[in-house]
């Protein structure tokens, strides 16, 4: 036996008069953006640890030669 429609319904308003709609949408919004970043970071290509060593030296590199000027 699984949930109706109506007993959906009714959980749901209540949820809504307990935390309220503002509330609701900025819980939405947050899980939606979690859920894109972890997508987008299990489908990238993982990086090869020598270009990240590469990019970390450079990176040094200019906030060196940055802080001389």
């Amino acid at each position: 036996m699984g949930f109706g429609w109506q007993e959906l319904l009714i959980i749901l308003v209540i949820v809504a008069l307990i935390f309220g709609t503002k509330k609701l949408r900025n819980i939405g919004s947050d899980l939606g953006g979690a859920i894109k970043g972890f997508k987008d970071s299990v489908s990238t290509d993982p990086v090869d640890p020598e270009e990240t060593e590469s990019l970390e030296k450079s990176e040094e590199h200019t906030e060196s030669s940055e802080k001389k000027d």
